[in-house]
């Protein structure tokens, strides 16, 4: 099965746009594209999912075992034609000094070739120190091609690709060219996500179409090719489901999106029926046991949340008389008093007694680790699972 890693020299490269092009230029070639997404996020694998009509996996070094990867890697990829594995940051990026949880660091784990892609704004011979110095950095891995992007004009593509043919044996596999009409916006947590735009399938062709006529697939698909064989396909985990199912309503909006697949997943093999509900439209819950509110950007949709007041009082209501809820980021936000920003504020649920206020600074990112207590609220882990890692990125206080 071929695969490869998309990664950069460093974030903001574009890595995302050429990644969503390429799943649906690839899947317009009537190609069944498996995508990943290294490192926790949500957001690009939303583009991803969207792109390919294949949900899009997280591979974690942090929150899951390097033979965990390797099993969700080969679960996934069955029934693909080919895999594609969207890094972040940059290459050699990470927060270890050894690079253990780098994008290189799972490039090496899977035997991936690497696609660079490189933002070649303002640059033309210095290219080639940089692919040079990325290729000896670490010997063992297989930069197998890059693609540049944010190209400023023909005669700047021609200027590059003579540098690159010039100075390092790495193929260019295409020149993507500076176009407004194929970025996707971004913001303090990263891209737009795809949920908040009715136009996402628009822009997702209009990517498509640029990555098909500035790149060469077939050669993406020849450098996947070289990925080696599979040869261990671990089969789909199995949960005991319960005798009677569980209803779990979960937010499910353009304010609330933020879920992993593989934790979807978990839930319907443990038998739980997950009941979508609308924050901005809806204006009562469904008949369910329990909440799941998952993260997103309620401050973007904080007037509209605030209007739908009778949604806010049957959550409100819901959790007084008991009701089992769980909810982080953006709709730990939501289940606050009140949501300022930008010198606005509005009113929420008011289920937990404190504001919350974004920042113009980061108020958290990295990885936390969670440290059970004997009398945790949900029960005492396998022996083997004590410590749970988690990560945060908010630009919120309470």
């Amino acid at each position: 099965m071929p695969y490869l890693l998309i990664s950069a020299a460093h974030k903001s490269s574009g890595k995302t746009t050429i990644s969503t092009g390429l799943c649906a230029a690839l899947k317009q070639r009537g190609l069944n594209i498996q995508p990943f997404k290294k490192g926790p996020d949500y957001i690009d694998p939303m583009w991803l999912s969207r792109a390919s009509g294949r949900a899009c996996y997280n591979l974690d070094f942090h929150t899951s075992s390097r033979a965990a990867i390797k099993e969700t890697f080969a679960q996934r990829m069955q029934g693909a034609d080919i895999g594609l594995i969207e890094g972040n940051k940059g290459l050699y990026d990470g927060l270890d000094l050894d690079g253990s949880n780098s994008n290189a660091a799972l490039a090496t784990l899977l035997d991936a070739p690497v696609v660079l892609v490189i933002d070649a704004r303002g640059m033309t011979r210095g290219i080639a120190p940089l692919i040079l110095g990325y290729q000896s950095f670490e010997p063992d891995i297989h930069i197998g091609a890059v693609i540049l992007n944010q190209v400023g004009g023909y005669r700047h593509e021609e200027k590059l690709r003579r540098v690159i043919e010039y100075y390092t044996d790495v193929p260019v596999l295409g020149a993507v060219h500076h176009a407004s009409e194929i970025e996707i916006v971004e913001r303090h947590l990263g891209l737009m996500p795809s949920s908040e735009t009715t136009e996402r399938d628009e822009i997702i062709q209009r990517i498509a179409g640029a990555i098909a006529d500035q790149v060469n697939l077939d050669r993406v698909i020849e450098l996947a090719g070289a990925a080696p064989r599979i040869t261990s396909m671990a089969s789909a985990a199995t949960i005991a489901s319960p005798n009677s199912a569980l209803r779990i309503g979960i937010a499910q909006d353009a304010a609330f999106g933020f879920y992993y697949t593989g934790d979807l997943e978990r839930f319907k093999q443990a038998g739980v029926e997950l009941v979508a509900f609308n924050t901005l439209t809806d204006k009562t819950l469904p008949d369910v046991d329990g909440l799941f509110i998952g993260g997103g950007f309620p401050e973007t949709q904080m007037a509209a949340l605030e209007r739908n007041q009778s949604l806010r009082q049957a959550i409100y209501d819901f959790i007084e008389a008991g009701g089992p809820t769980y909810a982080e980021c953006g709709g730990l936000m939501y289940l606050a008093r009140s949501l300022s920003w930008k010198g606005k504020k509005h009113e929420m649920v008011g289920a937990i007694p404190a504001d919350c206020v974004m920042c113009d600074r980061p108020q958290g990112r990295g990885y936390v680790r969670l440290h059970q207590m004997p009398n945790a609220p949900w029960g005492q882990l396998p022996t083997v699972s004590k410590e749970i890692a988690a990560h945060e990125f908010h630009y919120s206080k309470l």
